[in-house]
């Protein structure tokens, strides 16, 4: 399957007209000139710096390995994630992933690229199907992985993955259900036999499509697969 070109002038526009006007902070409203998030609230962003499952990505006490990981591994090896799903997190991301508000994708970038450098050789964005990418206009994982991957000296690979089932958005399916709506979505286009992946993407939520794409990537001989994520939703309960 080939690659799909969307245009690009309306998102360039969008950046530029988020850079000239002044604008307030998602988090509290007040005026935060050229950032998305004024000086006080940019810290207290939630899930800032506190230890996570090293697999997950969840929150634990100390940073160790949550139970649920120990009793049933994923495919996947490590998670990082920078942020917890929630407020003004979780605004955020919708922003820059609905509306295309490259300014704000700017931030999650920064967030991101504050968590240790991975040790890795390729990093992979999350992909979508043609459809979905024409809707949307632009991959929010390949935005997020561009600067990150230039940030941690790794090579991009923007065609090494490709979505070739159009499923339901995971996002409207309950929990219990998304690992089905995902199982075999994804082909692997260029040798990764012997490789370290990060995989990029905005939110781990159960984990099925990057549970799935680690699956498929160690299928054809990927040594290790970990996730960079902006968030982590929180465990249900």
């Amino acid at each position: 399957m080939g690659r799909v070109w969307v245009p690009r002038a309306s998102i360039r526009l969008n950046g530029w007209l988020a850079a000239l006007l002044p604008q307030q902070c998602f988090a509290c409203g007040a005026p935060s000139g050229q950032g998305v998030v004024c000086p006080a609230c940019a810290p207290r962003l939630p899930g800032l710096g506190v230890g996570r499952c090293l697999v997950c990505g969840l929150r634990t006490p100390l940073g160790e390995v949550c139970g649920d990981c120990l009793r049933h591994p994923p495919a996947f090896d490590h998670t990082q994630a920078a942020l917890d799903y929630a407020f003004p997190a979780d605004r955020l991301i919708q922003a820059f992933k609905y509306q295309e508000r490259l300014a704000v994708g700017r931030l999650l970038v920064a967030c991101m690229g504050a968590l240790p450098v991975p040790e890795a050789d390729v990093v992979i964005p999350m992909p979508l199907h043609p459809e979905r990418l024409r809707a949307r206009g632009f991959n929010q994982a390949l935005e997020l992985a561009r600067p990150l991957a230039r940030q941690w000296g790794l090579s991009l690979w923007v065609d090494g993955v490709e979505r070739d089932v159009h499923t339901v958005p995971q996002a409207s399916l309950p929990w219990k259900a998304r690992a089905a709506n995902i199982r075999g979505v994804f082909r692997i286009t260029r040798p990764v036999r012997g490789l370290r992946i990060v995989v990029v993407d905005d939110v781990l939520t159960t984990g099925a499509s990057l549970g799935e794409l680690a699956r498929s990537l160690k299928a054809q001989g990927a040594l290790t697969v970990e996730n960079r994520v902006v968030a982590r939703t929180p465990a249900p309960g």
